[in-house]
């Protein structure tokens, strides 16, 4: 794999852009219109915003783990994650929003700590994914760009900037990798970033800019956009 070379100043001052569009996206939307169906399946936009409010909160709970010297997790449980998000998904538009807001003001005064801890330490966030401490920010900013074209308030692939396409189809081919579940794909993406996938095999080889390889691998393409000629993914 070609690493893409990421400056992670970058990518926290990218976390903190993305999260501030969706929100100003997201401050207009009316009660009814939160209710309405997300593009996730079974999600409306207030189960997107809930969960994206939880995940900030426990990316905070991870960083009060790695202080305490305790083991390091998201997530209480599975049940807990789906429960708190059934529940969260009942609120207003108004209190909908406060929470987006004021679990993202939590998450941003709280990541600076990260600087002071190496960023080469390995960090559990679930029982299948471990991530290098210094990729959080982008473990986040990838919740934040991609969960904000699931709300579907108007923001797509195209409006994903070409640095930030190319981190988080890193991130998310590096989640991936050998896994058998896959076809095996060579990507080739525009900003330079070459990555196989997938399992055993002769790979197939498909190549576009950042953005729309992004959308593809995590099934955000609208339909119609992903050409007769782009391989068909699982969805896990």
């Amino acid at each position: 794999m070609d690493k893409v070379r990421v400056d992670m100043a970058m990518v926290r001052t990218s976390r903190h852009e993305a999260t501030q569009s969706l929100l100003g996206d997201t401050i207009g939307i009316t009660d009814e219109q939160w209710n309405q169906p997300s593009r996730l399946p079974g999600w409306t936009r207030a189960h997107v915003a809930t969960h994206l409010a939880r995940n900030a909160d426990a990316f905070v709970r991870i960083m009060e783990q790695l202080r305490g010297h305790k083991p390091t997790r998201l997530y209480a449980s599975e049940t807990d994650r789906r429960e708190e998000i059934e529940r969260g998904s009942e609120r207003t538009a108004l209190e909908l929003q406060v929470d987006l807001d004021a679990s993202a003001g939590r998450l941003h005064t709280h990541l600076p700590e990260l600087m002071k801890l190496p960023p080469d330490r390995l960090v559990h966030l679930t029982p299948t994914l471990t991530q290098r401490l210094e990729r959080l920010p982008i473990a986040r900013l990838n919740e934040v760009v991609l969960h904000h074209i699931d709300l579907d308030v108007g923001f797509s692939y195209h409006n994903i900037e070409n640095h930030v396409a190319s981190w988080l189809l890193s991130f998310n081919a590096d989640r991936i990798g050998r896994n058998s579940a896959y076809p095996a794909i060579r990507i080739v993406a525009d900003s330079g970033l070459t990555v196989v996938i997938g399992g055993p095999g002769h790979p197939g080889l498909v190549h576009g800019a950042d953005n729309f390889l992004l959308c593809w691998l995590t099934g955000r393409l609208p339909e119609g956009d992903a050409g007769a000629k782009m391989p068909l993914l699982p969805c896990l």
